[in-house]
């Protein structure tokens, strides 16, 4: 199911960028970036809640540990997507794109750090692959 998943957050993410550029034209990307985060709190909640999700949880089940991996996840998110925005602002869609994934590069060196992940001759070749690929689409 992952894979599924994977590819349904890249199908989407692509929309981000594209609705994300057209959504700029007359708005701070700061304040853009904001009104994106109330969205989609206000979204996620709603599936949550639809989901049931929220039956037998209790914030007390969160550990010390937990609460700091969650509050970090959600600020590098956040700055991820104010940065994000900003260079949407005012650059083309496609290069900000292309340099924004190479974020999988980033997480390849930090999971074989952090969380013990096997850096492999196919992840390494695959990390160049998509440094070369997003040289390509920014140098146009």
């Amino acid at each position: 199911m992952w894979i599924i998943f994977a590819f349904l957050s890249a199908v989407t993410a692509a929309f981000v960028a594209i609705f994300g550029k057209l959504g700029l034209k007359g708005v701070d990307a700061t304040l853009a970036t904001t009104l994106r985060g109330i969205i989609m709190a206000l979204f996620l909640i709603t599936i949550t809640t639809a989901t049931g999700a929220w039956r037998g949880f209790s914030f007390s089940h969160l550990g010390q540990k937990d609460w700091v991996y969650l509050v970090l996840a959600s600020l590098a998110g956040a700055l991820s997507w104010l940065f994000y925005f900003l260079a949407l602002k005012t650059g083309d869609a496609t290069r900000v794109a292309a340099i924004d994934r190479t974020s999988v590069i980033i997480v390849i060196a930090l999971a074989a750090l952090m969380l013990g992940q096997a850096l492999t001759v196919k992840s390494v070749a695959g990390a160049i692959l998509i440094a070369l690929g997003a040289v390509l689409i920014v140098l146009k």
